[in-house]
């Protein structure tokens, strides 16, 4: 009896734990370049004394939905979309690189092109420095240009190109603040083949249909637990009873 238990208790566990991850994707549908996150259970046998008759359910591997969102115009200067597989590589206040699809710039009060969370942006030669009264421009490959207020459209200054880097996705993971590193925290070389588009932000490729029907099912596989649960224990009971009458 106690082996039904064991997996009936570790499944309803480990769906609350989908459940919260089902919750995350939600609550980011409308996070600028967020992938949502994956779950998948497995059965682990439990080891000791005897046969292994006895398994838990867990949570094998925390993923994540590499899937490409879709694409919104916004027309903003200080806005970029990452165009097909690729990231934008930011400067963590550790000195380290994490990467992300949120494209939605800004410029801080120190001139520097940073994340709307405030890390620097990473540019191929270092920080990228915004003058004053300018008007910015973004290319496909990552060039940043200004052009001095006042002046004539022609007067382009080149004053950086965005680190663009597409390294391999089983080698990412996620961190606790939604960026993504390599797993050996080694530093990616820029990729010339990954290109942005201005003037657009890449939104949530979390589906809220699919999310919500994903919700409704772990609330009624968490009910069949449940209920296994209780048939368990009336069992147990019966069990119990025709013991005491022999």
């Amino acid at each position: 009896m106690d082996r039904l238990v064991y997996t009936a208790m570790t499944g309803a566990k480990h769906i609350l734990e989908q459940q919260a991850t089902t919750s995350h994707n939600l609550a980011n549908v409308s996070t600028t370049g967020f992938r949502a996150q994956l779950d998948s259970f497995r059965a682990v046998p439990v080891l000791g004394d005897g046969l292994p008759t006895r398994a838990f359910v867990v949570d094998a591997t925390v993923g994540t939905d590499f899937s490409t969102g879709s694409m919104q115009v916004t027309g903003r200067e200080l806005d970029v979309a990452v165009q097909g597989k690729g990231w934008l590589v930011a400067e963590k206040a550790d000195g380290t690189e994490a990467f992300t699809r949120s494209g939605s710039l800004k410029v801080s009060e120190n001139g520097i092109l940073q994340t709307q969370s405030g890390l620097n942006l990473v540019g191929e030669a270092g920080p990228i420095t915004i003058p004053p009264d300018v008007a910015i421009s973004i290319a496909k490959d990552g060039t940043v240009s200004t052009v001095p207020s006042g002046t004539k459209p022609n007067a382009v200054e080149t004053i950086g190109r965005l680190k663009l880097v597409n390294p391999p996705e089983d080698t990412l993971v996620r961190g606790d603040d939604g960026l993504f590193k390599t797993k050996d925290g080694a530093v990616v070389d820029a990729d010339p083949t990954v290109g942005v588009a201005g003037g657009m932000l890449e939104n949530s490729n979390v589906s809220v249909v699919e999310s919500m029907v994903t919700m409704i099912n772990l609330a009624r596989n968490f009910e069949m637990q449940m209920k296994v649960l209780q048939n368990a224990e009336n069992n147990a009971t019966k069990a119990s009873q025709i013991l005491t009458l022999s």
